[in-house]
């Protein structure tokens, strides 16, 4: 996530950036192991559907009555049998899991997938856009909302999340250049990954937090390239993202409020978890999903999973927030 130590003196912002002509080059993933600790806490995940409560046995009728009644008095609302909310519910063996954890179990096959590469030396290989967006139309990745016809699988959705790292330029390293940026789709999947040459002189590499390293500037790509890049896959998407201005303004980009939903800026997540102040996102994925994340080195792609996440836990109140800010 951000440096803390980002310039204050930062460019003026343009609206749009030269759209590029050429198709995408779309990396693989980059995989967290984090994604195998959601697993384990499938109950406190909101956006998929959740286990249905046993009704409460009044001790007059029998065992599995409580269904019957349901159905007898389905067009009544005074007879209506209450679920019981005074427990976490959890999923069932043997039932068919929530959508949001189908994608958990997808990501964790993606993981042991990940480390076989590794061991085979093919931990980097690319994928063309072609390729990336047949992926899309897998059951592997599960669609949130409606299963998306064939023709719209092939698209990058609707929903990006974005989210960058920093290393340290000037005389002390106190100043911050991008040197990574990672956007991920609505389900996860990585839309752009990519280290990013700093235009000025490295004196910090930050790697005990950012993850990045002199190494990986052999295959980085130029700050216009990916300031191009970025600035195509945003063009008309719902950018999701924590503190995003920053990232936006490091890349010297703009784009307009009512297409960003930042979980930082949250009004239910700023009063539940950091008293009206800005939570952070290692706070949210703790509180929300459960999962520790930045405990060592970051990585920009699964802060940006992470992000989406967070954003689905609650993407009714953000929309109906977003409605009321933005109605005419």
């Amino acid at each position: 996530m951000r440096w803390s130590g980002l310039s204050k003196s930062v460019p003026r912002l343009f609206n749009r950036s030269r759209v590029l002509t050429h198709s995408l080059t779309i990396p693989t993933m980059a995989l967290s192991s984090n994604w195998a600790k959601l697993q384990a806490n499938n109950a406190d995940l909101k956006g998929g559907k959740k286990s249905t409560g046993k009704a409460k046995n009044t001790g007059k009728e029998k065992k599995g009555s409580a269904k019957n009644v349901v159905k007898k008095n389905a067009g009544s609302t005074k007879n209506i049998v209450k679920k019981n909310t005074s427990y976490k519910k959890t999923e069932r063996p043997g039932k068919k899991p929530s959508k949001i954890m189908s994608m958990v179990y997808s990501m964790n096959d993606a993981i042991k997938q990940h480390a076989v590469d590794k061991r085979d030396g093919k931990a980097f290989e690319f994928k063309t856009e072609e390729t990336a967006a047949a992926d899309l139309d897998g059951s592997a990745v599960p669609d949130f909302d409606n299963l998306p016809s064939s023709k719209k699988a092939k698209d990058i959705g609707k929903f990006v999340a974005m989210d960058c790292e920093f290393v340290g330029v000037g005389p002390e390293g106190k100043d911050s250049a991008l040197a990574r940026l990672s956007i991920t789709n609505f389900y996860g999947h990585v839309v752009m990954d990519e280290f990013v040459k700093p235009r000025e002189t490295v004196t910090d590499w930050r790697t005990w937090v950012s993850g990045v390293k002199p190494e990986h500037m052999k295959n980085a790509i130029s700050f216009k390239d990916a300031q191009e890049k970025c600035s195509k896959i945003l063009e008309g998407r719902i950018l999701v993202g924590h503190a995003i201005k920053h990232d936006l303004e490091a890349l010297l980009l703009s784009h307009p409020r009512s297409m960003i939903r930042d979980t930082a800026r949250h009004l239910p997540f700023r009063k539940q978890y950091a008293q009206g102040k800005s939570p952070s996102l290692k706070k949210l994925a703790k509180e929300i999903l459960k999962v520790d994340i930045q405990d060592g080195q970051h990585s920009s792609v699964e802060d940006a999973r992470m992000t989406m996440l967070i954003y689905k836990s609650d993407k009714k109140e953000f929309e109906r927030l977003h409605r009321s800010t933005f109605s005419s």
